[in-house]
């Protein structure tokens, strides 16, 4: 039950962290053009979802015949895997969702804090993205 709370306060770490990048500054052309890369971005992961939902429907009738017919596990038990094999798919699914959303919002926040010539800003922006999409892949592998 431990590992599950830190699984949480990490999923809590992500959350904060992408919510402190999406209230950074950002010029509004910036803005703009980070939006419109999302949108691309969505209409991929969309029909990536699509594509991981029919390999997950394969990836299920292999599991149910390997463990309900060949290991003669009882239904119950073959439900779980299944069910876990989803939450395995989704999670993943989520993450790069989580990712690509928290990208999007460091680019441009990271283009604009460069204009104002200091160097930290410009390692700090990136820096707590990668940091906030490690954790969430983390906290999503328990």
């Amino acid at each position: 039950m431990w590992g599950l709370a830190v699984c949480a306060l990490g999923l809590l770490f992500g959350f904060l962290t992408f919510t402190q990048l999406r209230n950074l500054p950002v010029h509004r052309s910036m803005l703009e053009i980070s939006e419109l890369i999302y949108e691309t971005c969505k209409t991929y992961l969309i029909t990536q979802g699509k594509f991981l939902v029919l390999l997950e429907v394969f990836i299920g009738v292999i599991i149910a015949v390997y463990f309900g017919v060949l290991e003669h596990m009882e239904p119950l038990r073959v439900a779980i895997i299944l069910a876990f094999s989803v939450v395995g798919i989704a999670g993943s699914y989520g993450v790069a969702w989580f990712g690509i959303r928290v990208n999007t919002f460091a680019n441009s926040r990271t283009a604009f804090a460069s204009l104002t010539g200091k160097a930290y800003p410009c390692n700090a922006i990136p820096l707590k993205a990668g940091m906030s999409i490690g954790m969430m892949l983390i906290s999503m592998s328990w």
